[in-house]
């Protein structure tokens, strides 16, 4: 079986693939265009999605080493002696001391997990997606020399995923995409203020395993990941 660090980064690449292809068949409706999905977007998002989720594991896991979302109750007290008067009472009242929500913790958390989770992943996505594409230009532009517009599956094959010339770092501004990154960073932190807090105390306060968590969030960011690829134009 495979570590869980390993199926929840699979999970969320399939769906971060997923949330563009629903994209694009959202923008085709949207401008009565016949559905042609482009491979390389999906492609980028699902890499991204393979390179950013392990340190998004480790970072939750981190959070939720150092701030607990459970602890003892209050009320639980040290189990008697083995044989003593009072081991009869035991097992009942075990049974009642149940973990309970740690508040502030899953306070901090939140907070933590909005402020410097949320602006590693922004800025990070931000560099990623202005970078490859900038890398990946070249194959659109070999497309239209060949008057094939259409981005078709069939039409690019999975060459452009395996060649050594799949993403051209030497074509990649640099100064240009740290510009745009700094450029919309306040607007997408404003509409994932809007949409991750709740997605974030939901998972801490019902959820109780990071692989459980990252399933959660992956889910949500199927949504999520839909309105990135609407507001980016890919």
């Amino acid at each position: 079986m495979a570590p869980p660090i390993v199926s929840a980064t699979i999970q969320t690449a399939i769906i971060s693939a997923i949330s563009n292809i629903l994209a694009q068949a959202i923008t085709a409706h949207q401008t009565g265009t016949p559905l042609i999905i482009d491979p390389i977007p999906v492609f980028q998002y699902a890499l991204f999605s393979l390179l950013s989720t392990p340190p998004n594991f480790l970072w939750q896991d981190f959070l939720e080493s150092t701030f607990p979302a459970y602890g003892p109750s209050a009320s639980a007290a040290p189990a008697p002696a083995a044989g003593s008067k009072d081991a009869k009472g035991a097992a009942p009242a075990a049974a009642e001391a149940r973990p309970r929500l740690n508040k502030r913790n899953t306070v901090v958390k939140t907070l933590l997990d909005q402020t410097v989770g949320m602006a590693a992943n922004t800025v990070l996505f931000s560099l990623f997606m202005h970078g490859i594409r900038q890398g990946m230009a070249h194959h659109y532009a070999a497309r239209e020399a060949a008057g094939d517009g259409d981005a078709r599956f069939g039409g690019l094959g999975l060459g452009f995923l395996l060649g050594s010339d799949a993403v051209r770092y030497r074509d990649v501004a640099w100064a240009s995409v740290w510009a745009k990154a700094k450029g919309e960073f306040w607007d997408l932190a404003k509409a994932g203020w809007r949409f991750w807090p709740l997605v974030s105390l939901v998972n801490y306060v019902f959820v109780t395993s990071v692989e459980a968590r990252s399933l959660v969030g992956a889910l949500a960011g199927l949504g999520w990941g839909i309105y990135l690829c609407l507001v980016t134009g890919q």
